[in-house]
């Protein structure tokens, strides 16, 4: 798995992407395999004491205790496959710390999972990432809704004050808040609080209240 860094002012910076897969190299390099222990346990018997070797039974009762660690090691990865295949055509959110040590998301949609060294990697927006840097799995219908609701808040708290809207000002905005509220289904409209809907009513009654003022002037 190749890893090729962009240079920013003579130094090297990475990816989000980059850094999920440094961070994951890492950890793997950590791991103990059976030829790790089959080297160690050669080792020990070479340079046991000769006068008081150690016994055969004490032997096989190590081997016995890792082959349990190996065995739980290999279902844990076989778990994490599986999860990580499950994930293919999720939205998620990725927790990566990049070279600088700050904390960075990337959100995205799963295409494919690669599977390396026994470990899986997801890949989002053509970039890999450890399934380690896994955030947050999140429901498109849930994305879209929680979306649409704080776009609608956000708009409303750039309004001034009930009082001193006009309709040449903010009559366009709060024509484009109502449009967008009466689009929005029941499940949508429960991501805006109730004090939103209150002010966003508001707004509209006052608009509706000085274009009906305008009418009687003219």
């Amino acid at each position: 798995m190749a890893l090729v860094a962009a240079v920013q002012d003579g130094k090297v910076v990475e990816s989000a992407s980059q850094a999920s897969l440094t961070n994951s190299t890492k950890t793997t390099g950590q791991d103990m395999d059976k030829d790790t222990f089959l080297q160690l346990l050669v080792a020990q018997m070479k340079y046991q004491d000769p006068m008081e070797p150690t016994s055969n039974t004490e032997y096989i009762a190590q081997y016995a205790q890792f082959s349990q660690v190996e065995a739980i090691t290999s279902m844990a990865a076989s778990m994490d496959l599986s999860r990580a295949s499950s994930l293919v055509g999720q939205q998620v959110y990725m927790r990566t710390t990049g070279s600088d040590g700050e904390t960075d998301y990337v959100e995205g949609k799963v295409d494919y999972v690669v599977y390396e060294n026994g470990k899986p990697y997801l890949s989002i927006n053509e970039s890999l990432y450890s399934l380690d840097d896994l955030d947050t799995v999140v429901d498109t219908e849930y994305k879209s809704a929680y979306e649409t609701a704080q776009s609608f808040v956000s708009a409303l708290s750039k309004l001034p004050s009930v009082a001193n809207i006009t309709i040449s000002g903010e009559g366009s905005a709060i024509d484009a808040l109502t449009e967008s509220y009466e689009a929005m289904d029941d499940y949508t409209k429960g991501f805006v609080s109730a004090d939103n809907v209150s002010k966003y009513k508001q707004y509209a009654a006052k608009l509706t209240e000085l274009r009906a003022a305008a009418l009687t002037e003219d």
